[in-house]
């Protein structure tokens, strides 16, 4: 193993505190081998927070940190976006450096919102102020291949895969790790972007035709067959603290996050193992702020991790209103680092994405009683991240629908007209 990646193990879970709802570590930080904490720099409200980017994520985590005390200021290169509606906005692309200067001269600190920030840039960042969630961690997660080795680092299992770099070697993966399997791109792609299942031999040569167009390293996976899957959000602090959102069960459709039900359908050894792993990889990372560690569940209730985004996650939404201390206020406390909410479980919950076709739907429906909604008990709470053009798959908002459980909240989502579009 390369000295990039000889990070200590805690898959065991030892030295953790779990209850009926989360796991944290209250002392992780000074456990040997592990990265140490940081020296404390709390950043206190009234304070300003720079926010690499101003999608969606930035909006709700300026909402947060707003009734907290702090202002923002966001760096994005789409005038009047979503949240450089709701903070000060310097428009400029990610790889303007003088921008990002600029950003850091009117920021106490500054987190990024999604990670393909460009790394140089939060490098750059992270010499000349303060980033406490480094430029590492985005280095590793912006590449599939470093990300992989770094969970398996971490004490946790992810698909078989192998390195791509020709058409032969894309034969010889896939007769090494069986079809189906799943192409992707090492860098970049989302929501199913960049990513080629293939099933049968014939489909290899167009897959690579297509992959190679990309311009980017590429990674076989072989496919998982999988009953669900799941995603834990933990939280770091500098000082070492962590602790851990209960985990959402997910659901795509084409690729794209559809639902997220909470409390997910698993039992409580997969859940409290799925949060060990998201602890784990958080500590041994070295994470401030948040880490969304997504998971397959297999048959036999193993678990194989798939993905980590070092940000706030569409998976962690359902914890605005269902949860004790959202994401985006767990992480504002992370990077500020103050003590971190409970992130406990205030009522089932069901978070349903809204895509660009279902806007129309939804503000037909916004306007009307929704009896159904009355007879199953359930409270739609909407949210909409005000982007400018509302287009097919692209995601504009999504419903929190708090429930006595997540039956009745699946059964309002099923008969409701938004999401038959």
């Amino acid at each position: 193993m390369s000295e990039e990646f000889k990070l200590i193990d805690l898959s065991s879970g030892e030295g953790m505190v779990c209850t009926d709802e989360s796991c944290e570590v209250p002392g992780a930080g000074a456990r040997e081998g592990s990265p140490k904490p940081l020296p404390g720099r709390p950043i206190l409200p009234g304070s300003k927070i720079g926010i690499l980017g101003g999608g969606q994520l930035g909006r709700m985590l300026a909402h947060a940190g707003s009734r907290l005390g702090y202002r923002f200021v966001t760096l994005d290169p789409t005038p009047d976006s979503p949240c450089g509606q709701t903070a000060e906005q310097i428009v400029a692309s990610y790889d303007d450096r003088e921008a990002a200067r600029e950003l850091a001269r009117r920021s106490d600190v500054i987190t990024y919102e999604f990670e393909n920030v460009d790394s140089g840039v939060a490098a750059m960042l992270e010499a000349e102020s303060y980033v406490p969630q480094g430029s590492a961690l985005l280095y590793t997660t912006q590449h599939r291949l470093r990300e992989k080795r770094a969970i398996e680092a971490a004490g946790a299992r992810v698909a078989p895969y192998a390195e791509v770099t020709s058409l032969i070697s894309l034969r010889e993966a896939a007769a090494r790790l069986g079809l189906p399997a799943v192409l992707k791109t090492a860098t970049g792609g989302y929501d199913g972007k960049g990513q080629w299942v293939l099933r049968e031999e014939s489909e290899l040569e167009p897959a690579w035709t297509e992959a190679e167009r990309a311009g980017t390293e590429l990674v076989l996976e072989k496919f998982i067959s999988f009953e669900k899957e799941i995603s834990v959000i933990a939280a770091r602090r500098p000082s070492g603290e962590i602790k851990t959102f209960p985990p959402a069960e997910n659901v795509h459709v084409h690729n794209i996050l559809h639902l997220s039900i909470v409390p997910a359908r698993i039992g409580d050894e997969v859940r409290r193992e799925a949060e060990r792993l998201a602890v784990s990889i958080a500590e041994t990372l070295g994470v401030v702020g948040l880490i969304a560690v997504e998971m397959f569940v297999a048959a036999d209730g193993s678990l194989y991790v798939n993905e980590l985004a070092p940000r706030p996650h569409n998976s962690g939404h359902y914890t605005l209103e269902a949860s004790r201390t959202s994401q985006f206020e767990q992480h504002i406390r992370a990077i500020c680092d103050l003590p971190l909410g409970d992130p406990g479980l205030l009522t089932p919950v069901v978070m349903a994405n809204v895509l660009g076709e279902h806007v129309e739907p939804l503000l037909e429906w916004m306007a009307a009683r929704d009896p159904e909604a009355e007879r199953l008990g359930v409270e739609p709470k909407v949210h909409l991240y005000g982007k400018a053009e509302a287009k097919q798959k692209r995601k504009m908002g999504h419903v929190n629908v708090l429930a006595p459980n997540v039956e009745a909240a699946l059964a309002w989502i099923a008969q409701s007209n938004i999401w038959r579009v």
